[in-house]
């Protein structure tokens, strides 16, 4: 079968990334084709725009983000900004997702948790590179979307449970490296305890309401902690259980 312009046009964008080709059984039918060709488009883009770690933009054009957003956002899909998704919560902008999952210098192996699943898509870019993921999610209902719908796409291996991420999860701990996709108001003391020596975290810091700070936090092989703040950022807040 002769090669759609769209599947030409889906090559020569990762050509141009330095990606590998991405194989799947079959032709893909035509709104595959076009999310294809719109991922590798908007992961040109983040390229350009300055994230560098092949890994990360590899899994940005691999895995199909308008699989973690409800059906009527997915035109929407590929354009680098939030969306919507079930129970009031967001998935973050794609380009978001990038800078911090950069920022963790994300490898094959690397033992990451993750606070706040959404939907589940952070965690398959990080299952997609290659690392352990743990994550973690206090809304019921998402936790058991985002188990079940990682399993389906081929991410049976993240480990999902629902709880209160401010706690951590210290029975797997420690953590390599520990990205949280919900503003806190501070950084939570378990999370620093639970970082590895060494060990990377980004989180964003702030009010619930409006621009919070993304931090980068860096344990030292001797256990000393230093906090960078990055830039300005807004996520949903960090929703505590009962205590």
């Amino acid at each position: 079968m002769p090669m759609t312009r769209r599947g030409r046009h889906a090559l020569l964008l990762l050509a141009l990334l330095g990606l590998p080709a991405l194989s799947c059984a079959g032709a893909p039918s035509q709104d595959q084709a076009l999310f294809a060709s719109r991922r590798l488009e908007l992961v040109r883009g983040i390229r350009l725009g300055g994230v560098r770690d092949s890994a990360t933009l590899e899994a940005l054009a691999a895995v199909p983000r308008h699989e973690f957003v409800p059906p009527a956002e997915q035109a929407l899909a590929y354009v680098d900004e939030a969306l919507p998704i079930e129970c009031g919560q967001t998935i973050s902008q794609p380009s978001l997702v990038a800078s911090m999952t950069e920022l963790i210098q994300p490898r094959r192996g690397l033992k990451v948790l993750e606070v706040g699943t959404g939907s589940g898509y952070q965690a398959a870019i990080l299952a997609r590179i290659g690392c352990r993921v743990y994550t973690i999610e206090i809304i019921a209902a998402l936790a058991t979307s985002a188990r079940e719908r990682l399993r389906r796409l081929g991410f049976g291996a993240v480990a999902v449970r629902q709880g209160d991420g401010y706690l951590g999860w210290p029975e797997e701990a420690p953590f390599d490296a520990i990205l949280v996709t919900a503003g806190a108001e501070h950084v939570p003391p378990p999370l620093v305890a639970q970082l590895a020596r060494p060990g990377r975290m980004v989180i964003p810091v702030g009010a619930s309401e409006g621009i919070q700070s993304l931090l980068l936090v860096e344990k030292d092989a001797r256990g000393r902690v230093r906090t960078q703040d990055l830039f300005p950022v807004r996520f949903v807040p960090l929703v505590r259980g009962r205590r």
